[in-house]
C-alpha cells in the first residue's frame, strides 16, 4: 500500500494544464525553504546533478537544499513551463539571493525532470548560472514565501 505522502498529484501522463500545475507547486515548494517537505517530492533514490554536485536520494536531497538555503538568503523563485511529455517537465528559471556579506546575485537555470507513476521526481538535471546584481536592480520584491499570483513571471520580467 502507497502511503499518501507518496503521491504527489498531478499525476503523469501530464497535459498542459498538469504540467503547469506541477511547475508551480515546484516553486511553491522551493519558496517555501522547507527542505524536509520539499524533499517529499523526490523518489527515495532520486538522482540530480546540481551544478557539479549529485544527490543519489531523498536524504542527500534534503541535506543539499538546507545547505543551499542556508547559503542563499532571501532566496525568492520563479519558475516557467519550457515542454513537457508524458512523465518528463522542462522548466527555465531565475530566482534572486544574496550570500552572507550582502551581496546580490540572480541565478539563472534550465532542469530536466522525470517523474515515477506516483508523481515523484525521480530525476532532476540542473545547470545555474549566477549572475551578480546590485540591490536596486532585484525584480523579485514579494515577502519570503511563495509568490502571489499577480506578480509577472520570467516571460512578463523580460527574463
Amino acid at each position: 500500500m502507497q502511503l499518501p505522502e507518496e503521491i504527489r498529484h498531478p499525476l503523469p501522463p501530464f497535459n498542459f494544464e498538469t504540467a503547469i500545475q506541477k511547475v508551480r507547486m515546484a516553486e511553491d515548494g522551493w519558496n517555501s525553504r522547507d527542505a524536509a517537505k520539499v524533499a517529499l517530492a523526490y523518489s527515495l533514490d532520486t538522482q540530480w546533478r546540481n551544478r557539479a554536485e549529485f544527490i543519489h536520494n531523498r536524504e542527500d536531497a534534503r541535506r543539499f537544499l538546507e545547505r543551499k538555503w542556508a547559503k542563499e538568503l532571501e532566496y525568492r523563485l520563479i519558475k516557467e513551463l519550457w515542454a513537457f511529455t508524458d512523465h518528463r517537465i522542462a522548466v527555465r528559471y531565475a530566482y534572486e539571493w544574496h550570500d552572507d556579506s550582502g551581496n546580490w546575485f540572480r541565478s539563472y537555470g534550465n532542469e530536466n525532470w522525470e517523474f515515477d507513476e506516483n508523481g515523484l521526481m525521480t530525476k532532476r538535471y540542473a545547470s545555474i548560472n549566477d549572475l551578480p546584481i546590485n540591490e536596486n536592480e532585484r525584480k523579485f520584491h514579494w515577502p519570503l514565501g511563495r509568490r502571489p499570483d499577480d506578480h509577472p513571471g520570467l516571460s512578463a520580467l523580460g527574463l
